[in-house]
């Protein structure tokens, strides 16, 4: 039998640093605070976790304005810190993915803090995106270089003291590569090298498909805002990238991998990504948008396989992230019963998992956690908030830390009085991992079992998978011996045949009630 390389139908768990466990009393997680947490995710069941950027940055986007690519910013620890937490990872049975940002730095990167010095044309600029501005409508008046917007809010362009204009696709304080220089080109391949030395298992590659931009500036005048295959994502470019990065991965042993976040207009592009010589995976991010709808989730799942089948690469399942709002509280959406998110939580849980492929888990979904919507306007840091002056919440309520134990702030995230980063609700203590632990019905416990069983059939299961008639408010579908049925419905549906090994709420004998999902078999 050939052996299937471990990322193909894995549960990744991503772990957003900043918010996972404070181990030195700063409000702040790190490094350390996850060594101590991996027996966690051991108990959970997961195979790997992905952090994100914990490298030398002013925390302009959370990390994601990288100052340093080869070191760990302080708050969060030492390289010595993370090349134990790597040691101890393995030892626990997990293998550790890590982000890497290329399209763009933090404005205090030494090659930016250059680049301001120098003069305008000067070779420490091309590094970077600068271009002139244009005339105003009226007289001494200048526009940026193009129209194209940033994802964070407002324009994409900041002008610099000197006149030269300098893109940045999200924050101001991220300006945009230029990687049509080698220095960048052949950056990105030493930092890769560097953090394999030390033992990664793989890369999630952040705007992955954004690293190239059509050379001659066209304004969009008008067209969408985020056309994902126009001048400034998608250039054919980007997969010379990805084949040197191939192959660079290819020297390591031990299935070393990447996975990029690529938004395309469509599968052809999206398959590009996964031919044999480049990315190992891409997120196929559909589902973490579909609303709780049996028709949405076969509309996706169905697109997601077919978008990937010509590569023989593995689809990837993600119901929540650091940049989306927490599915539990997607569900509720737009009823009002109060729990039906966790309810809906469970089974949809149970679908992501009996799927093909792999699943990528955000932190504190296994608590059943939900967006944080109340958080002051003071304690909010992300940068679309602060750009589009409040009229976008931004992502800072997916991101409050999680609760570990305790009764009351910080809940056992960081030591006993400090205060969290972002401020915690009052009404957590029942969510904490301490409280759940314990309690047999708990989402923890859900979550527990959900992996454990997933974990002893899937050797079992083949890679494709059938769609099975049912009801339209249901979708019912077979792997092999498994079958997993989700009732989207109200109202309780007959049971396609098979031993029911797993359900997210009691049967009704035969029958599955409303908003739940089962595992049957049929052996």
């Amino acid at each position: 039998m050939t052996r299937i390389p471990w990322w193909r139908d894995a549960v990744v768990y991503e772990v957003y640093v900043r918010s996972f466990a404070d181990s030195d009393g700063n409000g702040e997680g790190d490094l350390q605070g996850i060594r101590s947490r991996l027996g966690h995710l051991r108990d959970l069941g997961v195979d790997a976790l992905w952090l994100t950027p914990f490298y030398t940055s002013p925390l302009a986007d959370g990390g994601y304005d990288v100052a340093d690519y080869r070191d760990v910013d302080p708050r969060f620890g030492t390289l010595g810190d993370f090349d134990a937490l790597v040691e101890d990872a393995h030892a626990h049975g997990l293998r550790l993915i890590v982000d890497i940002v290329p399209n763009h730095s933090s404005d205090r990167h030494p090659w930016f803090q250059e680049a301001l010095a120098a003069p305008p044309g000067s070779p420490a600029r091309s590094r970077y995106m600068f271009r002139s501005g244009r005339p105003g409508e009226r007289p001494g008046e200048e526009r940026p270089p193009t129209d194209w917007p940033s994802a964070f809010g407002g324009p994409a362009w900041t002008r610099v003291d000197d006149g030269d204009w300098y893109l940045h696709l999200y924050a101001r304080e991220q300006p945009d590569f230029n990687w049509r220089h080698p220095d960048v080109r052949r950056e990105f391949e030493e930092v890769l090298r560097f953090w394999l030395d030390r033992g990664v298992d793989g890369f999630r590659i952040d705007v992955a498909a954004g690293l190239f931009k059509d050379e001659t500036f066209p304004d969009l005048d008008g067209r969408a805002r985020r056309l994902l295959n126009g001048p400034m994502y998608g250039r054919p470019e980007v997969h010379d990238v990805y084949r040197k990065w191939r192959q660079i991965l290819d020297e390591y042993d031990g299935d070393r991998m990447a996975i990029g976040e690529v938004w395309t207009d469509g599968a052809e592009d999206l398959a590009l990504y996964l031919r044999p010589d480049e990315l190992h995976q891409v997120f196929q991010f559909d589902l973490q948008l579909a609303p709780w709808s049996a028709t949405a989730f076969r509309d996706v799942v169905t697109a997601a396989i077919k978008a990937v089948a010509p590569t023989g690469a593995a689809p990837t399942w993600v119901l929540s992230s650091h940049d989306s709002i927490r599915h539990v509280t997607r569900y509720e959406q737009p009823e009002s019963i109060p729990g039906i998110g966790q309810v809906r939580g469970k089974a949809a849980l149970l679908m992501l998992l009996a799927l093909p492929g792999s699943a990528y888990l955000y932190q504190g979904e296994e608590l059943g956690l939900p967006e944080v919507t109340d958080l002051p306007d003071e304690a909010r840091q992300d940068p679309i908030w602060t750009r589009t002056n409040g009229r976008r919440a931004g992502r800072d309520g997916c991101r409050v830390p999680l609760p570990w134990s305790g009764i009351a702030e910080p809940y056992g995230f960081s030591p006993d009085g400090v205060r969290p980063w972002l401020p915690m609700p009052d009404g957590w203590a029942s969510m904490t991992v301490e409280a759940q632990a314990s309690d047999p019905s708990s989402m923890l416990a859900f979550y527990r079992e959900a992996l454990a069983l997933r974990r002893r059939l899937r050797d079992d299961l083949p890679e494709d998978m059938e769609w099975l008639d049912s009801p339209d408010t249901a979708v019912f579908f077979r792997r092999g011996p498994l079958t997993c049925a989700v009732n989207c419905g109200e109202s309780p549906i007959r049971l396609p045949p098979g031993r029911p090994l797993l359900t997210s709420t009691p049967l009704y004998g035969d029958l599955l009630p409303g908003n739940t999902a089962a595992w049957l078999t049929t052996r």
